[in-house]
């Protein structure tokens, strides 16, 4: 992600495009097609914001990211610019400095940084699914992973990998577990009109600020595919309990900036935190072009009034 043109992330292997940096394919067809289209619409308006802030000429909070740099496409990168916030390369004099690696595990150590800077996210070194599980259990009180040579009933098989999307339903016990695979309870989060729903949380300084509302088909559940998607606020979708225990686990995982999926089981009202993220794409494709640039100004005063003030 250090080269300086998009297409330097991707190649064509094989009939789909490799991410370079996760070793995810993406198939190159007519879905693909609308949502880079849909997400231009949301990019052009970003680019406007973008570009008054440039206007205005007001002195901002600078920000560097290490060891890569964000594309457009990532959610950082819109809501950085959004807050005013400028983006820099030189780290030692950058008001404010990220840690963007889209690595499940990474291992940079904090580069040097200006005395009172901002460091964000350097801390959260494991993404992966048993490091969620540990850490959501240590948060909550609550258990998410199992073992699955001994656990009787359905399971969900993933890859510890971040953003691999291949979940799939097991019925335990199994005779051995596949290397590189985690093993959770299956959380029933189905709503009514045969839809599962997710309530993807976004965090600023390690807090929730917008919840997405993720929907897609029952049978496509561990899919990215949504059919609907709402935005909200985190008072409506989670107690104050919740959101102190979702706190808890985004400083147990060291995640100050990203996003939480959490999924709340039809049958016990309980919350469970299935997945984080340090590096969250924009606000999903399936959400309405109003909703995208409200939940965009959201965060940006978030991160703002968090990191980003204005220097007098």
């Amino acid at each position: 992600m250090s080269g300086r043109l998009w297409t330097d992330d991707f190649k064509l292997e094989e009939g789909a495009i490799l991410v370079k940096k996760t070793g995810h394919r993406i198939v190159p067809d007519l879905a693909l097609a609308h949502s880079i289209f849909t997400w231009f619409c949301f990019y052009f308006f970003v680019q406007n914001w973008r570009t008054w802030r440039l206007l205005t000429g007001h002195k901002r909070p600078t920000m560097a990211f290490y060891p890569d740099k964000p594309r457009p496409w990532y959610f950082i990168w819109s809501v950085m610019h959004v807050s005013g916030a400028r983006l820099v390369d030189d780290i030692s004099t950058a008001d404010i400095v990220m840690q963007f690696d889209d690595s499940t595990e990474t291992a940079n150590d904090v580069p040097a940084v200006k005395p009172g800077a901002h460091v964000l996210n350097f801390g959260c070194t494991d993404i992966s699914k048993s490091r969620v599980s540990a850490a959501f259990e240590k948060a909550s009180g609550e258990s998410l992973a199992v073992n699955p040579t001994t656990f009787a009933g359905r399971m969900v098989e993933k890859s510890e990998l971040n953003a691999a999307h291949d979940g799939r339903i097991l019925e335990g016990p199994l005779d051995a577990p596949v290397e590189g695979k985690t093993y959770q309870r299956l959380i029933d989060n189905e709503i009514p009109g045969g839809l599962v729903e997710d309530l993807r949380c976004c965090l600023v300084g390690g807090s929730p600020v917008i919840v997405f509302r993720k929907r897609r088909p029952l049978e496509r559940r561990f899919l990215n595919e949504n059919v609907q998607v709402l935005l909200d606020e985190p008072r409506n979708c989670y107690s104050q309990e919740e959101i102190k225990m979702i706190e808890r686990f985004a400083a147990e995982i060291g995640l100050d900036w990203g996003g939480v999926d959490v999924l709340r089981d039809r049958a016990s009202g309980k919350i469970f935190i299935v997945d984080a993220n340090k590096t969250d794409m924009g606000p999903p494709v399936a959400l309405k072009l109003g909703a995208k640039l409200c939940a965009t100004r959201r965060m940006a005063r978030a991160f703002a009034e968090k990191f980003a003030s204005k220097k007098r």
